[in-house]
């Protein structure tokens, strides 16, 4: 495995050869074209991660889980679970911390974990996904594509616990 990389670097630089391509121009026009791309979305993001840290800094995502809990626990969510559900479209770092507290809090096979492991992998960090990839197009209006990724992403929640619990009997 610790050859992987050198190996494809060798592979990409003999291709290249073989086929008469500038590998340096290539690389150094690939590279300029990054950096533009990084530029053109940097401030969108900025923007974003300044949102998402104020949000967490007022204590909103803490009121809102607290309200939401009660209707989740008599839906049959797991109460642990509702932070993530709601941090998930926002930030992955972010529920990725969630999720591993959760394994380390009720463990990684309980119902809780089992569910929050299957939203990990079933849903989007909507709005970062819609801030890099309209922004790089410099796509002003998303019309309902903030709708369909939210309603997405509940979807995924709400199948997430169904299908825990017929696969497991939970």
């Amino acid at each position: 495995m610790q050859l992987f990389m050198p190996v494809f670097i060798a592979v990409v630089i003999i291709f290249g050869a073989v086929k008469r391509v500038p590998l340096f121009d290539a690389f150094t026009c690939g590279a300029k074209e990054g950096i533009r791309t990084l530029l053109s979305i940097a401030p969108t993001l900025v923007g974003l991660i300044t949102a998402v840290e104020m949000l967490k800094a007022s204590g909103a995502t803490e009121l809102l889980c607290s309200a939401i809990k009660p209707l989740a626990a008599a839906l049959g969510f797991p109460e642990e679970i509702v932070p993530m559900v709601l941090l998930r479209p926002v930030s992955g770092g972010g529920s990725t911390a969630l999720l591993t507290g959760i394994y380390r809090d009720c463990g990684a096979d309980s119902f809780a974990g089992r569910v929050a492991s299957v939203l990990a992998g079933s849903t989007e960090t909507t709005f970062y996904a819609i801030a890099v990839y309209f922004g790089s197009v410099k796509i002003k209006k998303i019309r309902h594509t903030l709708a369909a990724g939210l309603a997405a992403d509940l979807t995924a929640a709400v199948m997430a616990v169904v299908t825990v619990r017929i696969l497991f009997n939970s």
